[in-house]
């Protein structure tokens, strides 16, 4: 039986929708700011299990070449991970299935199902839960040049687009105050951002 760790940290955010009582209902995600780096990672993989280091960075390399190819005849990849399939949209709406054409079907990425296989071997190792103190969202907030910073950064990182997802990670804010911030930039006479739809969320890149 693996050793379990002393809980895992989380945060509580308050949602815009409202209960019954007029109080912001609220969400829980973990503690924002833990992340592990592929070299981390391999680094511990190399003490733990005796894995060469650089084994795994080329095992998935050669499976990200080789899925993508079959991917990109519309093929859905199974595998012990989760399942991988290209996620598709149209350029334009559209009623009638006869008038969509070629031209008008956009790639928006992959699409991953995890399934139950990490609830399973997360659990192996959990050992509760542990409530952390959350950011203060208004001091942050109040930080334009910071916030600026970091919205820079994430851009640069995702290759010229940030979600309110990535910049709600970055920054600490909640989701809901993230993409707030992120409109505001949209707004005024000189926007700094451009908002576009992508599937079920929105980009935003640099004007």
């Amino acid at each position: 039986m693996p050793r379990k760790n002393s809980g895992m940290w989380y945060e509580v955010h308050p949602t815009p929708v409202k209960d019954s009582d007029g109080k912001n209902l609220v969400y829980v995600r973990p503690k924002s700011g833990q992340k592990l780096t592929m070299k981390q990672l391999e680094d511990y993989c190399e003490r733990t299990y005796n894995m060469r280091y650089g084994e795994m960075s080329r095992a998935l390399d050669m499976f990200i070449r080789a899925a993508g190819r079959w991917m990109a005849e519309g093929y859905r990849i199974e595998t012990p991970l989760g399942s991988f399939a290209p996620k598709l949209s149209l350029a334009r709406q559209v009623s009638d299935p006869d008038a969509v054409k070629d031209r008008d079907v956009r790639l928006e990425g992959v699409e991953y199902n995890p399934g139950k296989m990490w609830d399973r071997e997360i659990q192996k190792w959990l050992d509760g839960f542990r409530r952390f103190q959350n950011p203060d969202t208004k001091a942050i907030l109040a930080d334009k040049e910071k916030l600026e910073q970091v919205l820079r950064e994430c851009i640069q990182r995702h290759h010229g687009f940030v979600t309110a997802g990535i910049f709600s990670r970055a920054s600490g804010l909640t989701l809901y105050s993230a993409r707030k911030q992120l409109n505001e930039w949209t707004k005024g006479d000189n926007p700094k951002l451009l908002k576009t739809p992508r599937g079920k969320e929105h980009i935003y890149t640099e004007i």
